[in-house]
């Protein structure tokens, strides 16, 4: 959504893309993957279709669900429909826009991860 940009503001849609790979590999716990199911209408009378998540993967690949994992979880106004068109994902490792991650320093961002302060999380005797 871009909200790290210093331009931001809710009403407009500046944001970023994200790529997501490995997607065939997706893992859900439980039984989500028979019992949970999507369903999809098209106005008209009984149009209702139904397919459960194991339907989903095998017909479309790991990320639809992902989308449509993420849909659920945007804002519901104008803009989701936008920025959700900027997910990209790939059921692999190998995508189209290496060329394209944003690079500071010779690394990528993703490789900039803060590091965890061991002194704050050992416990000092009392």
């Amino acid at each position: 959504m871009g909200k790290h940009k210093p331009i931001w503001d809710p009403s407009t849609d500046c944001g970023d893309y994200v790529i997501a790979t490995g997607c065939s590999d997706v893992l859900v716990t439980g039984k989500k993957m028979q019992q949970k199911k999507y369903y999809r209408h098209s106005t008209r009378p009984g149009s209702l279709k139904e397919i459960s998540m194991e339907g989903l993967i095998r017909k479309w690949g790991g990320g639809e669900v992902l989308k449509k994992a993420v849909r659920g979880m945007l804002p519901k106004n104008r803009l989701r429909d936008d920025r959700l068109a900027r997910l990209k994902v790939f059921e692999g490792a190998a995508h189209p826009y290496k060329e394209n991650l944003v690079k500071f320093d010779g690394r990528t961002r993703t490789m900039d991860l803060p590091e965890v302060k061991t002194e704050m999380l050992e416990t000092k005797p009392v």
